[in-house]
């Protein structure tokens, strides 16, 4: 009776563990590079160093996203559906920067407004496959840290 009990609390264990290494070692969330760092979307809340959310009042944002159809006028380009993509350029590292996407803000997260009209404090152009507005959106800001500016980001 004890080896069955024993047993019994082992199986979900390995099963929660195999489930979280499928979902960390995933390379399947949408990524960028940033120099020697990365930063990837995760969808384990308790994982993410970095938070943001949505909104749909510009009142309550704390960081603007404009959606524009130019990619000259964008500061944040996302553009994967062609030949030629770089797949590596996210594999996981120490220096990856997880972020999630909150259904609610989180006390000190960032809180984006996406919109394609108004004032911004960053463009994005997002033409693929893999990235949503949403997801581009969340990685231009959860780069940025609240604090830095983005220089240069590749897929």
């Amino acid at each position: 009776m004890l080896r069955f009990k024993i047993l019994a609390s082992v199986v979900p264990l390995l099963a929660a563990a195999v489930f979280a290494r499928a979902e960390i070692g995933s390379v399947s969330h949408p990524c960028i590079a940033l120099g020697e760092t990365s930063v990837e979307l995760t969808t384990l809340f308790w994982t993410a160093g970095v938070h943001v959310a949505f909104t749909e009042d510009p009142a309550q944002a704390t960081v603007r996203v404009q959606v524009t159809d130019d990619a000259d006028a964008a500061d944040f380009a996302v553009v994967d559906d062609g030949l030629g993509s770089e797949s590596e350029s996210c594999q996981a590292a120490p220096a990856t920067h997880l972020i999630s996407i909150a259904a609610q803000p989180v006390d000190g997260a960032q809180v984006i407004y996406l919109s394609t009209e108004g004032p911004a404090d960053y463009r994005i152009y997002v033409r693929s496959k893999t990235f949503s507005q949403r997801e581009a959106a969340a990685l231009i800001v959860g780069a940025r840290g609240g604090h830095r500016q983005l220089q240069a980001a590749s897929l």
